[in-house]
């Protein structure tokens, strides 16, 4: 068995390891860059050796007495190593994306220092045991991306930054207080105590709150798209990979895992994702701005994701974790493409684009592997999730709802299939004569993302494989 001191060099290699890259960064550039990659690296090596365990039903764990009755405990069973395998792996391709894409930056000390900071945070989100460090990582999780949105110090650009950290913030704080509920029922802010434990509808809602606003959902999205003025590796991290999933991440570990919920709440949730799919989708059409269109899908594919997790039955939520993992691979690969061509164009804007397949060829097939995921077509990665979250919504008893979303999925095709078609085919309706495949790290990491996007789907026995292991630790819970 592992030892389970390796969770806490999960947890703080990439913490500790952030404050050290300002400093490192005045010494050597690279040194910093190669740190930065290591501690995201460590991490997720470290993961892959608890993997085992987590899949055979006996997750690594560990706790620390702390003092006023409290408890610092770190737990890696299956659930937390899949969404934590997720957010170091795309990490990793990230900070090697960022190498060419910030390497102009007078702040990289910084935004390395964030970026890494962050990881840190999902990774103690996903981990701990203890709904106040939950709570602590969370909101070190909403600094990252405060910073992060705001990273150009442009004045609107803060402004959009202060209005993301405004929106979670208050979620948090409302989350929070369902957290204290609890503590008032159970005198106890241990998950590993309350496991099973029935929950008052109040700390529900309250707890509620928090979720959709860090997962963007409507009421609660306006912040993701206003936050694509983030450096664009930031913003396929927040919005893609990692932020917007903890909500979903912690909707699971609270509502489906640990506590038991009224009924209702398996109706009202998957109405909200329904009504939050539909409306970000029509969005997105209306949308000109590419990273505002990738990102107004992300709030449209986190419906399907909260569909599967909240409608209740085995099928649908094997289908939401399994596109946890497929949109956040494609989804990550869609905004690093909007990099390259925002780079490339000194634009956003689809509507001066067109003919640009002929410059950046391999971006251009890169985008489009990863949109045929989100779209949900065969056999790409996400058809296989979105179909067995819209097979298990029928079987759930809810078949409407189930219409919704195919609409959803169709509409899906229709605005990623245009922004293709504006950018990269037709004729060009501005020139761009460096336009170009960028840095070789920045098109590696598309090209990586983009081939699993498609081998995902071509070899979908295997991580479909690990989720039903997962859902099968579920299983007695769920029934």
């Amino acid at each position: 068995m592992v030892s389970p001191s390796l969770l806490l060099a999960v947890v703080f290699v990439p913490i500790l390891g952030a404050c050290l890259l300002p400093v490192t960064g005045r010494l050597s550039a690279k040194f910093r860059n190669a740190l930065a990659f290591l501690g995201v690296l460590v991490p997720f090596v470290a993961l892959l050796s608890l993997l085992p365990d987590a899949l055979s039903g006996t997750p690594v764990s560990l706790t620390i007495p702390l003092p006023l009755g409290l408890s610092f405990g770190l737990m890696a069973d299956g659930l937390a190593v899949f969404m934590a395998l997720i957010s170091a792996f795309l990490g990793l391709i990230i900070v090697l994306y960022s190498y060419g894409y910030i390497a102009h930056s007078p702040h990289q000390g910084e935004y390395y220092f964030f970026v890494v900071l962050f990881i840190g945070a999902m990774m103690g989100i996903t981990l701990t045991t203890n709904l106040i460090f939950l709570y602590t990582f969370w909101e070190i999780s909403a600094i990252c991306c405060w910073r992060l949105i705001g990273f150009f110090r442009e004045k609107e650009y803060v402004r959009r930054a202060n209005k993301a950290f405004l929106i979670t913030g208050a979620g948090a704080l409302i989350m929070l207080g369902g957290f204290i509920a609890i503590y008032q029922q159970y005198g106890t802010f241990d998950l590993t105590v309350l496991k099973r434990k029935p929950i008052s509808d109040l700390a529900v809602i309250l707890i509620l709150f928090g979720i959709l606003s860090k997962s963007a959902t409507l009421p609660l999205h306006s912040w993701l798209a206003d936050g694509g003025v983030a450096p664009t590796p930031a913003t396929a991290l927040l919005h893609a990979a990692v932020l917007v999933k903890i909500g979903v991440y912690v909707f699971t570990r609270l509502f489906v895992v640990n506590f038991e919920i009224s009924q209702v709440f398996h109706v009202i949730v998957p109405v909200i994702a329904a009504v939050s799919a539909m409306l970000s989708a029509g969005a997105a059409i209306r949308e000109d701005d590419i990273k505002r269109i990738i990102a107004y899908s992300t709030v449209s594919q986190l419906g399907f994701i909260m569909l599967g997790l909240s409608v209740g039955g085995e099928l649908s939520l094997a289908g939401g974790l399994l596109y946890i993992l497929m949109h956040a691979v494609s989804k990550a690969g869609l905004f690093l493409c909007a990099g390259i061509i925002e780079h490339a164009c000194h634009t956003k804007d689809i509507r001066r684009m067109g003919g640009l397949f002929k410059q950046m060829p391999v971006t251009a097939v890169s985008f489009l592997l990863c949109a045929f995921s989100v779209m949900g077509l065969p056999p790409f990665g996400g058809f296989f999730s979105k179909y067995m979250v819209i097979a298990g919504t029928v079987e759930a008893g809810q078949p409407i709802i189930a219409i919704v979303f195919i609409i959803s999925a169709v509409m899906t095709l229709i605005y990623l299939m245009r922004a293709f078609m504006l950018v990269f085919l037709g004729e060009p309706r501005e020139t761009y004569p460096d336009a170009h495949d960028a840095t070789p790290t920045m098109v590696a990491s598309v090209s990586l993302l983009a081939v699993l996007s498609l081998v995902s789907g071509l070899l979908v026995a295997t991580p479909a494989d690990y989720v039903e292991k997962i859902v099968t630790q579920m299983a007695v819970i769920l029934k």
